[in-house]
């Protein structure tokens, strides 16, 4: 008796998987059949679709409020960072007003009319540069008509670029500082040392490291890496305190008795659009 019950068991079993085996299979078969799924399967989607939505609709809310909260706090965080730099270039601009105030009384004083550091400046455009010469020179669109004048120099991005070297009506040529020339880069420029300025000219141009040379330097001079190199105004021509750029490596000379300053510079001679002429004061 007890064998028969379990071979019913067995059988029952087997049946059911045989059955339930046997949907699967109908299902499956009627799905591909028909476009549309059974009217059970859609309501039960239905069903599942209503709930997704349910739950999706107050989690994108949450999402999209947390989000624009911290769009809010950043437009704050940036609207106080700007206020702050407004404030320092008001400040700035108040502090320059008054030193060339007093300045002016200071060379009332002692009768100048003028001094290295005065200059005027011309705005002017590049208007052709030859690939041929891309590194050594420029045309821009100023020329004697307004007050240009050969070796005047020339700045763009705030540092120093190059010198006029010929000058026409309407446009000027302009001779850059990458230019490896032996009369290009000969301008005189200072460099704060620890032990002193640091008086030279600039010699020459590393064109595979972008940098220019400041050649015969004493090897008792101390310079840092990063100390900023301006025109030092000697010879009358350029202006004082134009920026040049910043020193990024010092090395020896060819027979190790001087130091060569190697200097990144302020412009990128590659990317040239608008410049500055620069006209010394003492010239006129």
């Amino acid at each position: 008796m007890r064998k028969f019950f379990s071979n019913r068991r067995l059988v029952i079993i087997v049946v059911i998987l045989v059955v339930c085996f046997g949907l699967m299979a109908g299902s499956v078969s009627l799905r591909n059949r028909r476009n549309t799924p059974p009217l059970v399967q859609q309501f039960g989607n239905d069903i599942v679709g209503f709930a997704d939505s349910a739950v999706a609709l107050p989690v994108n809310w949450l999402q999209t409020s947390f989000s624009s909260v911290n769009d809010l706090m950043s437009t704050y965080s940036e609207n106080r960072e700007l206020k702050q730099q407004v404030t320092e270039l008001a400040q700035t601009k108040v502090r320059d007003q008054t030193l060339a105030h007093e300045n002016k009384q200071l060379k009332q004083e002692l009768k100048l009319k003028s001094s290295m550091t005065d200059y005027d400046t011309v705005s002017a455009a590049v208007l052709m540069r030859t690939p041929s010469a891309w590194q050594q020179q420029l045309v821009i669109n100023k020329g004697q008509s307004s007050g240009i004048k050969k070796n005047m120099p020339v700045m763009s991005d705030g540092g120093l670029i190059g010198r006029v070297t010929e000058v026409n009506k309407t446009n000027s040529k302009v001779e850059l500082l990458s230019d490896t020339g032996e009369s290009s880069n000969r301008f005189a420029i200072s460099i704060n040392g620890s032990n002193g300025v640091v008086n030279g000219i600039i010699t020459g141009y590393n064109a595979s490291r972008n940098e220019l040379i400041m050649g015969q330097v004493s090897s008792k001079a101390k310079i840092k890496k990063g100390t900023r190199v301006t025109t030092s105004g000697m010879g009358g021509i350029t202006p004082k305190g134009l920026y040049v750029g910043k020193v990024s490596r010092i090395g020896k000379d060819d027979y190790g008795l001087a130091q060569k300053v190697y200097i990144k510079p302020a412009a990128d001679f590659n990317d040239i659009n608008i410049v500055t002429v620069a006209e010394s004061a003492s010239q006129e």
